[in-house]
């Protein structure tokens, strides 16, 4: 092979714009959707990233690389969750180009957190005068995931999409137990800055970076951080799959209580576990008998039974409740209440009721339940339900079960009971199932998920789906499945030592900073 050479008196080659530049990064942004479920394409995501790293080192000014973060950040917003207009749109009854400006609003905001990763990656590279190697591998990596991080609570938090969530399959995997999803969301930022570097004369430290992360990942994925507790409990999660639009209307309830009744019904099991909302009544609303037959159901079989249902203390306290009933003949029902509400959807931030009022959702002012609530005991087990949108905050699960309500052991098993017929038949449900696997990875705890629509599923305590209903069908999945004891460092720590590394990083690039600065100046 040729090299070509370079004319000395060539004009030099003019500098890419920053428009141009946003352009790739919103294109690299946008491909990042192909590393998530349903296409799990994980090596995607580390190029798109190394495409943004690369734009943004190209950048001759701070406010440049800002702009072409934000462009990243709303071409991976805009393409991971289009789904939100079918939800605006076909089942909230919102005008369509108002609900696709409001899908467009939602990637505009998402941007701002990358925009300020970006710019302040690049502050500090200039403020610093930092080499290529420390910018590459300790700045833009600590900034882009600890600005995800941020994303994850900031105004209640949106950590829809986050990095880490493409690795469930990858060799990074095995770190989840330890650094959770934004570690891992940080470490697939290094193997991006490392890549870059492949092309520099340290190629052969950014080729081990990345032979080691991955080498680490992979052996980690071996060890066994909890253990079988209890004996096994059977179990049987319902799928209704009931239209949308049917959902709520009055002339379809009595066939929906009619429909759970009978599929709860149809056989005993440990557990049996409807989805989020099966009922869309208040139990005073219910016919007096539809309650305690479920009840003698479950006391004549020996079941359990975890019911999706609203409820209401008072005219101004709803939640988005399941209750539990037990073979225990006066018992009394086990509750828990959602708490980390959808804004827009369960909650009215300030301000922004005149939105709300432009679409028909129902259940959309509910009251946020306690933040630490009990598990619920099914024999040997004890089950730690979270609806949908929950299972989105991993650090408040793992919180759970480090200290349990009421002086509990910690649970064994979660569940997850969801709606998504909201979404309609995209890619928001297999997103949202990769969700749950992260959830599995970081505290070794199997999930049982039930759903409307789907995806109904069993997944293990090492992130692997067991058992899965195929979606938008009608049916009960059975199962058998046994409960985890002990705790992983991401239970016992949380992202505590996540961030504790990503300081580290930037306190590293700091250090080589000030190295560089001691060195004498070049000879003349």
């Amino acid at each position: 092979m040729r090299f070509r050479r370079t004319d000395p008196n060539a004009p030099p080659k003019p500098q890419r714009s920053t428009r141009g530049r946003m352009l790739i990064a919103a294109l690299a942004g946008a491909l990042a959707v192909f590393a998530f479920a349903p296409f799990g394409w994980w090596p995607v995501e580390i190029f798109s990233l190394a495409v943004l790293f690369y734009q943004v080192l190209r950048s001759p000014t701070v406010n440049s690389a800002a702009l072409i973060g934000w462009a990243f950040g709303f071409g991976w917003t805009a393409a991971g969750t289009h789904w939100l207009y079918v939800s605006l749109h076909y089942y909230g009854d919102m005008a369509a180009p108002i609900a696709a400006a409001a899908v467009a609003l939602l990637a505009v905001g998402m941007g701002f957190y990358v925009a300020l990763a970006m710019g302040g990656a690049a502050w500090l590279r200039r403020r610093w005068l930092l080499p290529l190697p420390a910018a590459s591998l300790l700045v833009l990596p600590a900034m882009w995931a600890l600005f995800e991080w941020i994303r994850g609570w900031l105004f209640t938090g949106f950590p829809w999409l986050s990095a880490g969530y493409a690795h469930n399959h990858s060799p990074l995997a095995g770190y989840a137990p330890l650094l959770g999803v934004y570690g891992l969301g940080w470490l697939a930022a290094l193997c991006a800055g490392a890549l870059l570097l492949l092309v520099h004369r340290t190629r052969a430290i950014a080729a081990g970076v990345i032979v080691v992360l991955m080498g680490a990942g992979y052996g980690l994925s071996f060890v066994q951080w909890t253990h079988a507790e209890g004996r096994p409990i059977s179990i049987r999660l319902l799928q209704g799959n009931i239209p949308q639009e049917e959902k709520f209307n009055g002339a379809h309830v009595q066939q929906t209580l009619t429909l759970y009744q009978n599929m709860i019904t149809a056989a005993s099991a440990d557990l049996i576990a409807t989805p989020e909302t099966a009922i869309v009544m208040l139990p005073q609303q219910l016919p007096s008998d539809y309650l305690p037959t479920l009840s003698q159901y479950m006391h004549k079989t020996g079941s359990s039974l975890v019911l999706g249902i609203p409820l209401a203390d008072s005219a101004s306290a709803y939640f988005n409740s399941v209750i539990g009933m037990t073979p225990l003949a006066g018992a009394g029902y086990y509750r828990y209440d959602k708490h980390h509400l959808v804004p827009f959807g369960e909650f009215i931030p300030l301000g922004f009721r005149w939105f709300v009022n432009l679409m028909s959702i129902p259940l959309g002012d509910i009251t946020s339940g306690a933040n630490i609530e009990p598990a619920f005991a099914i024999k040997d087990q004890r089950v730690l339900p979270n609806i949908c949108y929950e299972d989105l905050f991993g650090e408040e699960i793992a919180a759970e079960l480090n200290t349990p309500a009421q002086g509990q052991a910690p649970a064994t098993l979660l569940l997850n009971t969801s709606n998504l017929a909201w979404f309609g038949d995209t890619i928001a449900i297999p997103q949202h199932l990769q969700i749950s696997q992260m959830r599995t990875l970081e505290t070794g705890r199997p999930m049982l998920r039930a759903t409307n629509t789907g995806a109904t599923a069993v997944i293990d305590g090492r992130g692997t789906i067991v058992q899965q209903l195929a979606p938008n069908t009608r049916g009960t999945l059975a199962a058998t499945v046994q409960g985890m004891g002990g705790a992983t460092p991401y239970i016992r720590w949380g992202n505590k030592l996540f961030l504790l590394l990503a300081a580290t990083a930037l306190a590293g690039a700091r250090w080589w900073a000030r190295q560089n600065a001691k060195k004498p100046p070049p000879a003349a």
